[in-house]
């Protein structure tokens, strides 16, 4: 069966997220070393402590988890948006920004609130002017849109990934961009991928999904019956998931000739 459409994860796979969340952070930690005196390695264990053990137990941890939202977007994110959960989350989120700077150095004995503040300012600033392209995302993109309908399907909250999207200059190669948050369901559940292939107007068994994540990209491909499953293989970020791919390329520039090769 001819291919019609690749679908492609946002975060990892087009534009580099986790590795510059913690390039801010070490921003952050040369602050602290400043201020302070605290080790940045020290410090930075610390942030990563704090920051999953208060997002883990949080009055949002379900609905980030099911939408996509990580510690790191956390420290970050707006979250914009009138549903209950983003509204509830837009208010937690507000103190947890701090609370993961002043609960990390109360922990290593310096209570400085205001030190927190600046910390959690800091680190906002800095994961906002850090953001970039994964290598070969914006070639890859042009080289696949002559022969190919491109959808964009990325978990995470509305106006934090429009904001990455916008920032990335990458929309326009996009047909269609589906965004879990402003859906109220993610990956890996089929019904989001549904919503893509509808707007494509692209049957499940004409399309490919492209991701980095096992157990969202992978796994959703699967349950949506895509007629395959490509697993970017991010060095630092790999998985353990109970999922195993139909093809594994080590970055964006290997995929033009993988989907050329997927005949019927």
């Amino acid at each position: 069966m001819k291919i019609q459409a690749v679908l492609f994860d946002l975060d990892d796979t087009l534009i580099v997220d986790e590795s510059v969340s913690k390039e801010a952070l070490v921003t952050v930690a040369a602050v602290a070393q400043k201020e302070c005196g605290i080790s940045p390695r020290v410090f930075l264990e610390a942030v990563a402590h704090q920051g999953a053990s208060l997002w883990k137990s949080g009055p949002c941890h379900a609905y980030c988890r099911a939408i996509g939202i990580s510690y790191h977007e956390c420290l970050w994110g707006e979250f914009a948006g009138d549903s209950a959960e983003l509204t509830a989350l837009r208010t937690w989120a507000k103190d947890y920004r701090v609370a993961v700077f002043d609960a990390a150095l109360r922990s290593l004995g310096f209570a400085e609130l205001d030190t927190a503040m600046a910390l959690s300012e800091k680190f906002s600033l800095a994961r906002r002017q850090l953001q970039r392209l994964m290598p070969d995302a914006k070639e890859t993109l042009m080289r696949l849109q002559p022969d190919y309908q491109l959808g964009l399907l990325t978990n995470g909250a509305p106006d934090l990934q429009r904001e990455k999207i916008s920032a990335s200059g990458l929309a326009s190669a996009f047909e269609a961009i589906v965004v879990s948050g402003e859906h109220g369901i993610g990956k890996p559940r089929p019904q989001i991928f549904e919503i893509l292939l509808s707007a494509l107007n692209v049957a499940p068994d004409r399309a490919v999904m492209v991701g980095n994540s096992l157990e969202r990209d992978i796994a959703g491909a699967k349950n949506a019956n895509l007629a395959g499953a490509i697993w970017i293989k991010v060095s630092g970020s790999e998985e353990h998931a109970d999922v195993v791919p139909d093809h594994t390329i080590a970055g964006l520039h290997e995929l033009p000739a993988l989907l050329a090769s997927i005949v019927e």
